[in-house]
């Protein structure tokens, strides 16, 4: 079997995952917004936050990375400049999935102070980044 073959296999998956969990938390946010707080709703939006973050995002990100720097290991792509940026630009997802933490711990507290169109604003940062990293792994322009 090519080991290589299979890390690059869970690499993709967990990027996947990860993806799927900071794309959908901040549109959970979006509709969180219009609950009362301690209103049923409202507690049954923080169990879904909370399990999308700690269950699936940080995990999925946590085997994207560790595949990921398996990968370039594997690979030698060390000294390649279009790594460098990727790896710049994963670094910022990762901040970006932090700052989803934090919202989830500011929802799950009641200290919300933003509004819907913030997070549908928000949502749009990982989508652009994505594009952008992929772009990179695919065209491998310098």
């Amino acid at each position: 079997m090519d080991l290589y073959g299979v890390i690059k296999t869970l690499h993709v998956v967990a990027i996947i995952s990860w993806m799927a969990a900071i794309l959908y938390l901040p549109r959970l946010f979006v509709y969180h917004c219009g609950a009362a707080p301690g209103s049923e709703t409202s507690e049954t939006f923080k169990v879904m936050e909370r399990r999308l973050l700690n269950a699936i995002g940080r995990p999925a990100m946590a085997v994207a990375w560790i595949a990921g720097v398996a990968l370039i290991v594997m690979a030698g792509w060390w000294s390649s400049g279009w790594m460098h940026a990727k790896l710049a630009l994963v670094v910022g997802l990762s901040a970006y999935t932090g700052i989803l933490g934090r919202w989830v711990k500011d929802f799950a507290a009641d200290r919300n102070t933003r509004s819907h169109r913030f997070y549908r604003f928000m949502n749009e940062v990982p989508t652009l980044l994505m594009i952008l990293i992929v772009g990179l792994v695919i065209l491998k322009p310098f």
